[in-house]
């Protein structure tokens, strides 16, 4: 019976799935006479913890003698959370759902005899090791790894804490990697890691993300589509900003992890960069290169926020011309300085959070109506659906998954592009 595997939060994850389906069948948990479920969690909100451990007795309920794995950030930061509830049969830690040795002789011993939580400290890991992939099922765009964890302390963020210290692949794994995937059909990669800007600190020599991204187009010439996961704009480096300018394969759109529009707040969140910033590096990379897209992060409520710091973060989304927003309403996470803080009452946090969600619509909405009547390249995914190289979704008939097509914006129906095939020119 094939392993289900139940993914949340990031891209990053979404490519660790695909190892932990290959390192558990590996290790014969398909074999499994009642099957196994797995989780692999978030933990970037309160929310994200609760949605996890409501699907986990969901699951219990409708398969009772499934083995149940729980792992991800959630499991490594709230071990003691999920190790009491009686529905999980074994807790694994974020560095050991990657390798097969944490899921043998399942079958031969059963969960229940062994040992129920394997989670080591992740800060102990110094090293991130290339998982080579051959393919993310069910997807046409591929993501790739090539950084983890975080050695910033945001006030907020637990992440570091379910991630451990920043650490890179080397490049000429992270090129073989992706010349893997290319070969095997995807026009598109993604990289993705938890802190992508901070790529190479760790690494001995001079590289970069902007030296990475640019031997990764050189030496794999055949790739149509490179995208770039989250990044922290004050972190670019010159030789990122440069490519992003003029290398047309290197796609137009950047999601930024802006969190608030307002200094005092940013400061008060550990952040690295002021509003000005923000804004600043916007306009500069728009001048350079105007059909650049940005999306971003902003959190609603974070303690201390007054009307005033809220209006900031508010008019951010217009300064910037931001497009894609991620808007997450603040949620204490234990452990971390901003649950100690001043907290904003809960009605106004989610009021905050549907006036940032209500002018993210509006945003969106002027970008699609600005795409109308323009050609655009469109990475087709299923059901007729694809994505612009400035990620705008679009809608397509008649258009094989995985294949890039020319098309002409018609009009839009208030969620995506409508789209009229002109050629198809790869495949």
């Amino acid at each position: 019976m094939a392993t289900e595997i139940i993914t949340f939060g990031c891209r990053l994850n979404a490519y660790e799935t695909e190892i932990i389906r290959r390192e558990s069948k590996i290790a014969g948990l398909d074999i499994l006479q009642n099957g196994a479920i797995i989780f692999n969690t978030c933990a970037v909100t309160a929310e994200a913890v609760r949605r996890a451990k409501q699907a986990i007795r969901k699951a219990r309920r409708e398969n009772p003698d499934a083995y149940i794995i729980v792992t991800g950030c959630a499991a490594q930061t709230s071990t003691q959370d999920f190790a009491v509830m009686d529905e999980i049969n074994l807790i694994l830690g974020n560095e050991e759902k990657l390798y097969a040795d944490s899921y043998y002789h399942l079958s031969d011993f059963g969960i229940n005899q062994m040992e129920k939580v394997r989670v080591n400290n992740i800060m102990d890991v110094r090293e991130n090791a290339p998982h080579m992939i051959d393919l993310i099922e069910g997807k046409v765009r591929a993501f790739v790894q090539i950084q983890n964890g975080c050695d910033h302390r945001c006030t907020f963020c637990i992440i570091p804490y379910g991630r451990g210290p920043s650490r890179s692949v080397a490049p000429g794994a992270v090129v073989r990697q992706i010349k893997q995937l290319s070969d095997n059909g995807y026009r598109e990669v993604v990289l993705t890691g938890v802190d992508l800007t901070s790529y190479g600190i760790d690494l001995l020599g001079t590289i970069n993300l902007g030296k990475l991204v640019a031997s990764i187009l050189r030496n794999i010439p055949d790739l149509p589509r490179l995208r770039l996961s989250s990044i922290d704009s004050i972190e670019v480096d010159p030789e990122l900003l440069d490519i992003l300018a003029y290398e047309k394969r290197l796609m137009p759109y950047l999601h930024l992890s802006f969190q608030a529009g307002d200094n005092i707040l940013l400061k008060r969140m550990k952040r690295r960069h002021l509003r000005e910033d923000a804004i600043s590096f916007c306009e500069e990379l728009r001048k350079k290169r105007p059909e650049m897209v940005f999306g971003a992060d902003l959190i609603a409520g974070f303690p201390t926020e007054t009307d005033e710091m809220f209006e900031k973060t508010r008019t951010l989304i217009e300064e910037c011309g931001l497009t894609h927003l991620h808007i997450f309403p603040f949620s204490p996470r234990k452990g971390t300085p901003a649950a100690l803080m001043p907290q904003v009452e809960h009605h106004i946090i989610k009021q905050r959070a549907a006036i940032l969600r209500k002018e993210g619509k509006y945003a969106y909405l002027r970008n699609l109506r600005q795409l109308q009547g323009t050609e655009q390249s469109i990475l087709v995914e299923q059901n007729g659906i694809g994505r612009c190289e400035n990620y705008t979704l679009a809608e397509i008939s008649e258009s094989i998954p995985g294949t890039i097509v020319k098309c002409h914006i018609a009009s839009h129906n208030h969620d995506r592009l409508v789209a009229t095939k002109i050629d198809q020119y790869a495949s």
